[in-house]
């Protein structure tokens, strides 16, 4: 795939996989590169999980603090997760019509509306969790994170080798590989 030029906002060209920075390369662009990929790895265990049920992200995002915090409010939980009323009434609504969740009215306040996961939804939370926990105590247990060529200094290693980590093992050589042909055009 051939990523076309862009145009930065004083209208110079960078060509795809360039930095645009006039140092170069920043020491944070490797971790943040790494953020990514472990993200997208992170994420992925419970996206596999939640297309078995017909939800997503968000439902996900609604169902792990609603089992944190039973009790939570409406207004907590917007608080929360930063997202719009009507973003969040459509994944209750999800949520609420196949048993997940459920509504109830506050006792010193009635036009409060409390959330509580039902067992259905605390099962549901609890698979989700329990693939992402492994996911992370794989990660700080695992020697093989080395640094990559080119590693960074400091308490940065540690991110790094932790953010690596994170990556499916089979990925792991083929982002390394990614990373280290942006460092050589960077370098050039």
């Amino acid at each position: 795939m051939t990523l076309p030029a862009t145009q930065t906002a004083g209208g110079a060209t960078s060509e795809p996989g360039h930095h645009s920075g006039a140092a170069g390369q920043s020491p944070g662009d490797d971790l943040i590169e790494l953020l990514f990929f472990a993200y997208r790895d992170f994420v992925g265990d419970p996206d596999r999980i939640l297309a078995q049920y017909g939800f997503g992200r968000a439902h996900h995002r609604v169902l792990h603090f609603v089992d944190r915090y039973p009790g939570l409010t409406i207004a907590e939980l917007l608080d929360i997760l930063r997202i719009t009323k009507q973003s969040l009434n459509r994944v209750l609504k999800d949520l609420i019509e196949q048993d997940y969740i459920v509504q109830k009215t506050g006792t010193s306040d009635r036009r409060q509306r409390l959330l509580f996961c039902t067992d259905r939804g605390t099962a549901l939370a609890g698979d989700l969790i329990r693939v992402q926990t492994h996911r992370v105590t794989r990660a700080l247990a695992d020697p093989a994170a080395v640094p990559a060529e080119g590693g960074l200094d400091g308490g940065a290693i540690s991110a790094q080798n932790f953010l690596l980590a994170m990556i499916e093992p089979e990925e792991r050589a083929a982002v390394r590989r990614l990373m280290a042909r942006r460092a050589r055009s960077v370098a050039r």
